[in-house]
């Protein structure tokens, strides 16, 4: 079994790598001055904005914000996982990529691993065969217009009525009935001491991983009984919130991706397949999120979701538009097409054909149009109240683009439609409430940390925790040594990445910022790499910002006094909200109940909120 890549490998590997002949292989490089110059293969350009320095042996792009090491140009460009991107620079310099050597623990575990991977395969297998002898289930897929190529290219199969089929099939291959749970397949009943089959009477689709292993399967009834699909549940394979039904498949469909069409259901996907648009990927259960988009991106540049035209079609539009805006880096694009009332792909591609429901893909509104038009939805937006409402409206979706000429561009759009001036939208954008995405408890803001004149806005969706990982970043030793012990059952806002930064500072007390970045994409995926990339950018602004001031005694920049002042009132912030916790529990209880504990804690957590005002 192979273990883990060490760190030590990659670091030796990105010292061998030019990253000037990396990237010059791939996109024609000029030399200009120290650096060396192209237009950014991630976004369209016609001015080269794209910059390699062979001194850092980092790539920064101006224009679109793109930066990282030969390991993250890597991933981006060719659009590789860490590991592929690993073995291609490991083939580059001529070496074979290490591994570590597995502990007892780990070498279970990856073995249990392919173990249920093996399990899957096989039991995909076995769903195709009963395909093969069960007239009915044929006949209904056969009615669906669904041809024998079809069929075998998304490996669907059957599993006929029935409480044990597959748990009689995996005991017979010899598969443990504790196995045969963690595969999701079946069910334990505690009550009745026995295991059953999850899936039964059903039309079954594998969902495999981009390497094309089954990690899951979704059962769809062949008649209108509830539930009509149902799919497995989360396991060691397979995250729902991470995963695209038919992703594999349109992968292995075009050299070249075109688009990904975001669709509802397995039998959507695999029709619009039948009619020769293989690009067709499914969430499986849960809304289209930021890791799902994230996955998208990596191998096409345009996502089109597609919706019913009903209110609950429109919801969930808004859903994900909203968890689209911070993927939005520039060059990519996004777009919303609603289907007539009573549509879904699977019955329209078949009224019209595979030809015109391409050009309804094509000429579907793009996501600022979509964004603008339902932000105005009741509005005048001919009167000068309406234009205000609108721009009031706008603003917080807008703040959330990554900054790029994307943004720009959408603050220009909401200029010409609020006839307000660049200017001024950029104003009350620097005005907009600093305040952290509220917790899952509570809906109560937390504003944001500033704690003297040179402190900078660092994010307005951050608290202090935001301002002490820029820090970090900026000096990374700030870190060594640190203790947030206090800190360790807090999951609120940004403190859970910043315990992770802390500790890799002190795992690894030589890296510089660009070296944490490169680890940070390669170990935590690319939700967590682009959150601090842009913590990253956050902390060369602020060092741009006190070189300038560096001669003014009276804006002198103390780092480490800036970084205990923050700690403080996180400190602070977080006593504050653990005293709200002991107020709440003990006031929903008769006072005359109260031991003397509680009375006890009650007025410390008083005199703790007290403090706090003060």
């Amino acid at each position: 079994m192979a273990g883990k890549i060490p760190q030590s490998f990659i670091d030796d590997l990105l010292e061998r790598v030019d990253i000037v002949e990396l990237v010059d292989s791939r996109v024609k490089l000029k030399k200009t001055g120290k650096n060396y110059m192209a237009r950014c293969p991630f976004h369209d350009e016609k001015t080269p904005s794209f910059s390699v320095s062979p001194d850092k042996q980092l790539y920064h792009c101006f224009g679109c914000g793109a930066s990282g090491n030969s390991l993250g140009f890597v991933m981006e460009y060719d659009r590789q996982d860490f590991v592929g991107a690993v073995e291609t620079l490991a083939k580059i310099v001529g070496v074979e990529v290490v591994r570590e050597r597995l502990n007892p623990r780990e070498q279970a575990r990856q073995e249990a691993r392919k173990s249920l991977f093996d399990v899957m395969a096989s039991v995909g297998q076995y769903y195709r065969q009963q395909l093969e002898h069960h007239a009915p289930a044929k006949e209904y897929l056969k009615r669906r217009g669904l041809s024998g190529e079809v069929i075998d290219a998304f490996g669907i199969g059957y599993v006929p009525p029935g409480w044990t089929h597959v748990l009689d099939y995996l005991k017979a291959s010899g598969i443990s009935e504790s196995m045969a749970v963690d595969t999701g397949l079946v069910i334990y009943n505690e009550d009745k001491r026995s295991h059953y089959d999850r899936f039964r009477h059903r039309i079954m689709f594998p969902i495999r991983n981009t390497k094309g292993q089954v990690i899951a399967f979704g059962g769809r009834v062949l008649n209108n009984d509830k539930p009509k699909y149902i799919n497995s549940p989360e396991t060691a394979l397979f995250n729902k919130g991470k995963e695209l039904y038919g992703l594999y498949e349109a992968r292995q469909a075009y050299k070249e991706l075109p688009r990904l069409l975001v669709v509802e259901g397995y039998m959507d996907v695999v029709a619009l397949a039948q009619y020769g648009i293989r690009y067709g990927v499914a969430t499986l259960g849960t809304a289209c999120g930021e890791e799902h988009l994230a996955r998208a991106f990596r191998y096409t540049n345009e996502i089109v979701f597609c919706f019913d035209g009903d209110s609950a079609g429109r919801k969930a539009a808004l859903r994900a538009m909203e968890h689209s805006l911070s993927t939005m880096e520039d060059g990519r694009q996004i777009r919303f097409l609603y289907l007539p009332e009573g549509e879904d792909p699977d019955s329209l591609v078949r009224q019209v054909g595979a030809e015109k429901f391409t050009r309804l893909i094509e000429s579907a509104p793009p996501l600022e149009r979509f964004l603008f038009d339902e932000l105005a939805s009741g509005l005048d937006v001919q009167t000068m109240e309406g234009r205000a409402r609108l721009a009031k409206l706008a603003m917080p979706h807008l703040d959330r683009l990554p900054k790029g000429v994307y943004r720009e561009l959408m603050m220009g759009q909401l200029a010409k439609r609020t006839q307000l001036t660049m200017a001024s939208l950029t104003r009350l954008l620097e005005d907009l409430p600093e305040i952290q995405e509220p917790d899952h408890r509570t809906a109560e803001p937390v504003t944001e940390y500033r704690p003297n004149a040179t402190s900078r806005v660092v994010s307005k969706s951050v608290g202090p925790e935001g301002l002490v990982i820029t820090l970090l970043l900026y000096q990374p030793q700030l870190g060594i040594d640190l203790d947030l012990n206090d800190l360790s059952d807090c999951q609120q806002g940004c403190v859970p990445l910043l315990r992770q930064l802390v500790a890799l500072i002190n795992e690894r007390p030589q890296f510089t910022s660009s070296q944490i970045l490169g680890h940070w994409q390669g170990m935590h995926g690319e939700v967590q790499a682009k959150q601090l990339t842009t913590f990253m950018e956050r902390a060369n602004e602020r060092y741009k910002a006190q070189t300038l001031c560096a001669h003014d005694p009276d804006r002198a920049f103390n780092p480490k006094q800036e970084l205990d002042d923050a700690l403080m009132l996180l400190r602070r912030r977080l006593h504050q909200e653990r005293a709200s916790d002991v107020i709440a529990r003990l006031v929903a209880k008769p006072m005359e109940s109260w031991t003397a504990e509680e009375r006890s804690a009650y007025s410390q957590a008083v005199l703790a909120q007290s403090d706090a005002v003060r």
